[in-house]
């Protein structure tokens, strides 16, 4: 396993507990992630961490509108390391992973490789993230869902009912 890879298995080691019986489904969403983005842009470290910490909010913080509280693990991760200097790429990659429109500021070539692999894992490969079919199913092969998907209808059910108003607050425009 690669360093980057390695990276990705560490930090959500380190959030076991946190992630309960939703640890294995998630390390695979953000294995899977890691290796879209990284196919198409952006330092191999930065998009691990930022894969690791992308949604690690929904578990850590208990919270849907997960995007800061995991920008704020992150960095606080970073900085135990000393790698502070990564955090503006790392917060942007978080911050705009669900931008449904494309992005155009600091660190942009890495946010849209980044937003565009997370669109094509959490749609299964139908929304294209660059890889051919062939190349998506094998990592899905190499990564297997786990019932990733299903965990989301049911976190997205749970937040209708909450805040039917608003039950995606992670999206951004």
């Amino acid at each position: 396993m690669s360093g980057a890879n390695a990276t990705v298995d560490a930090i959500l080691d380190e959030w076991r507990d946190a992630l309960g019986a939703a640890h294995d489904p998630y390390r695979n969403h953000a294995q899977r992630v890691f290796h879209l983005a990284r196919a198409h842009a952006g330092d191999e470290r930065t998009l691990a961490v930022a894969a690791a910490f992308h949604d690690l909010g929904i578990w850590s913080d208990g919270t849907f509108d997960y995007l800061e509280p995991s920008v704020g693990r992150a960095a606080d991760w970073l900085s135990d390391r000393g790698e502070s200097s990564r955090l503006a790429a790392v917060a942007a990659l978080i911050r705009f992973h669900h931008k449904l429109t494309p992005y155009r500021g600091p660190h942009a070539a890495a946010v849209e490789a980044f937003r565009r692999a997370d669109l094509a894992d959490v749609s299964m490969g139908l929304i294209p993230g660059g890889l051919s079919r062939r190349d998506y199913r094998a990592l899905r092969r190499r990564f297997p869902y786990l019932g990733f998907h299903r965990l989301l209808v049911r976190l997205t059910w749970r937040e209708f009912r909450r805040r039917p108003l608003r039950p995606l607050p992670m999206l951004r425009w």
